[in-house]
């Protein structure tokens, strides 16, 4: 087996999922050369496949995973796959029709490359309201242009710190070698306080992706963005309202915060509690979130941001 697809799920929208399955139905790949491996974590009811079975892969398994999180989720079928290629796809996305066979392309031409990805393309359910495009980027969607991008290492120019590299995948379509991931699932295993860096039922934290990353680079690999790589994030109308974005916003930057801070990356140094306090504070009067769903999306981000520079508690 080449390859493995690994869907993680929690409570799937039944239609979203439908379409991301469908999407691997119709990848050019012979669906003898890989599998897809869908991760039923915790859902309640749980996952049936009679439902998807006109629309899904011939080559679809489902795995229970009772461990509720996308770190869970992810480890499970991670160790549950049986392809040297693991590709990592969300209950919403849909792959482009050659993904797959480009991924495998890509490895073969880039031997230090442990992760790649690319563009994450939107399909709203409703057309999103003005001014949000701003905060597209909090949803999985990205674009960095028609040039393939590859890191330099964690500190490539001779920094002090690591640095996060731009071209770093999102965990939305992320390709990985079996190598590299073992590196992860090693890391995970002795340090179980890296599951808390992702999300967990209805929580929005979401620093498990930047965690593979920079774990993945700590063991040597390069990391990159491929153009030709392209996939649909279907986005519900639910996550344009200001409200889930402000959440989003705040606890994607407080993740993100934690993360840095535990791979040594972080250039913000770290708060104490009423320090973080008066930041915030100051934070209202700048931001003004009364104004608008905007600026109270920014305000939400910037307190993220304060709270995650706390030291958390051993």
């Amino acid at each position: 087996m080449n390859l493995s697809v690994i869907i993680p799920a929690h409570n799937p929208d039944a239609g979203r999922l439908r379409r991301t399955l469908a999407g691997l139905r119709a990848q050019t790949l012979p669906p003898d050369r890989w599998e897809t491996v869908l991760v039923d974590n915790a859902c309640t009811p749980a996952i049936a496949l009679a439902p998807f079975a006109a629309d899904a892969p011939r080559n679809l398994r489902l795995l229970r995973e009772p461990e509720l999180g996308l770190t869970a989720a992810r480890r499970g079928g991670l160790t549950a796959a049986t392809g040297e290629i693991f590709v990592l796809v969300d209950d919403d996305n849909v792959l482009a029709p050659d993904y797959l066979a480009q991924v495998l392309t890509l490895f073969s031409e880039y031997p230090c490359v442990g992760a790649l990805g690319g563009k994450s393309v939107p399909k709203f359910a409703v057309e999103p309201p003005a001014g949000m495009r701003e905060f597209f980027h909090l949803l999985a969607l990205r674009d960095l242009g028609e040039t393939p991008l590859v890191s330099h290492g964690l500190r490539p120019a001779g920094d002090t710190k690591n640095i996060y590299p731009r071209c770093a995948p999102i965990g939305a379509g992320m390709a990985l070698r079996r190598a590299a991931s073992a590196a992860w699932l090693d890391a995970l295993a002795q340090d179980p306080r890296r599951t808390a860096f992702d999300r967990r039922g209805a929580a929005l934290i979401s620093g498990g992706d930047n965690d593979l990353v920079l774990t993945i680079m700590a063991a040597g690999w390069e990391v990159a963005y491929f153009p030709q790589l392209s996939l649909t994030h279907l986005i519900p109308a639910t996550r344009l309202e200001a409200g889930y974005l402000a959440r989003l916003h705040r606890a994607m930057q407080a993740s993100w915060m934690r993360v840095l801070t535990f791979h040594d990356a972080n250039p913000w140094p770290p708060l104490t509690a009423s320090g973080a306090a008066l930041r915030k504070a100051k934070a209202w009067l700048f931001h003004q979130p009364w104004h608008s769903p905007a600026a109270r999306i920014r305000y939400a981000g910037a307190c993220g941001h304060f709270e995650g520079r706390i030291p958390l508690k051993k």
